[in-house]
């Protein structure tokens, strides 16, 4: 049969309407814009040698005395370049990357400081990698120690390092390496870091695309990494002279401690499969040999995972006994109760793709999305860091 060329336009029209429609559904439909602005006084952070009081450790936060007030959801800050990872000063500041290599502060009484407090020339933007995590010193007030991972070319290859700055008069200078040459990739990246309640610093590293990596200890890629403040290694670490904490991770992007103190981590699967982990020193996790709910000898498996969905998980907090975690993809808030099932889904579509999420010091959860990553369908006011309400979830 001959198709007319008018016929086949009015399909190849049809096809590309029908193409349209899908991506609207998926990342536009169900879209909340015009969020209210936040009016939310932000509390005092813990202070020097408190790390083991705060929210982050899973204990309930403090109750802030506008909650009822509060509506369930507002914007603390829009049209921001693909924000990955967010910080609370002492002070009340707040601290966030964006992807193509800068810091940005926000000041809660004035808001968003226009020009980023630090924009590092060496990131390199490619793919995942780029300007990812940031974590506040616990002892900051006394050192002003700020620490971030990000993605760079060494000698044409992608690496990333994380390295430390001192926050001076609203500025981050004196740069430190702490960790260096961890493997990176334009997928599989990894870049959460985090102090825990030890007081050491944890980074997720992905595979960087090389799975066998992430099975090899002598490699910091697929792996939780344990270092000292000061980068050195710390002497009860499971691996000699080793940073690795644990290994056979495909992508971790989420790190959070319960109330009892015990490591949890978030990660991408491979065809969905996604994971939420309980991390124990030296224990083998799985990636590529085993994922989602299989099991084999030696290797741990998920406490829970995504089956055939996918989450595509990113950061995580706890709250109480609640551990909150994100999805790029699964476009939701995830609530997982410890000794539930599974996970509740919450804002799902509502915001888009969610980076990360965090517990602040006033007991509310903040929210960055991801929707100009190259993956999503950004509306006017992306990307965002929105403001939730935990007691009207």
């Amino acid at each position: 049969m001959k198709f007319t060329k008018e016929f086949l336009m009015v399909i190849i029209a049809i096809i590309l309407a029908l193409i349209a429609f899908v991506i609207w559904r998926t990342f536009r439909a169900e879209r909340i814009i015009n969020l209210p602005t936040a009016n939310i006084p932000v509390a005092q952070a813990p202070g020097p040698g408190d790390l083991d009081q705060g929210p982050s450790l899973g204990e309930s936060p403090p109750v802030a005395d506008d909650f009822d007030d509060a509506p369930i959801a507002a914007n603390l800050a829009t049209n921001l370049e693909i924000p990955w990872a967010l910080d609370f000063l002492p002070d009340g500041k707040i601290l966030f990357t964006e992807r193509p290599g800068r810091v940005r502060l926000i000041d809660p009484p004035t808001g968003l400081s226009p020009e980023p407090i630090l924009t590092i020339a060496e990131v390199a933007h490619q793919g995942e990698g780029g300007l990812l995590g940031l974590t506040v010193h616990p002892n900051f007030s006394q050192n002003q120690f700020v620490y971030v991972y990000y993605t760079y070319l060494n000698d044409g290859q992608l690496n990333n390092k994380v390295v430390r700055f001192q926050f001076i008069n609203d500025a981050l200078v004196n740069p430190t390496v702490i960790i260096e040459n961890i493997p990176g990739g334009g997928n599989h990246d990894g870049g959460r870091i985090k102090f825990g309640p030890d007081g050491m610093l944890y980074i997720t590293t992905g595979d960087a695309g090389i799975s066998r990596l992430a099975q090899e200890v002598d490699s910091t890629a697929g792996k939780i990494l344990r270092l000292n403040d000061d980068g050195s290694i710390p002497a009860d670490n499971p691996f000699q002279n080793s940073p690795v904490y644990s290994y056979g991770h495909r992508n971790p992007q989420g790190l959070a401690w319960d109330s009892q103190g015990r490591l949890w981590a978030t990660e991408h699967g491979s065809q969905a499969r996604d994971e939420v982990n309980l991390i124990e020193p030296g224990k083998n996790y799985g990636w590529p040999n085993i994922t989602g709910d299989q099991t084999a000898p030696g290797f741990v498996s998920p406490v829970i995972d995504s089956g055939a969905v996918t989450w595509a998980p990113g950061g995580a907090v706890f709250a109480g006994d609640i551990l909150y975690y994100t999805g790029l993809r699964g476009q939701s808030l995830y609530r997982f109760k410890l000794k539930s099932a599974g996970p509740e889904i919450l804002f799902s579509r509502q915001f888009g793709r969610l980076r990360a999420v965090e517990l602040g010091p006033d007991g509310f959860l903040y929210l960055l999305t991801s929707n100009r990553d190259g993956r999503g369908l950004p509306t006017t006011e992306d990307d965002q860091i929105i403001i939730i309400n935990p007691e009207k979830l």
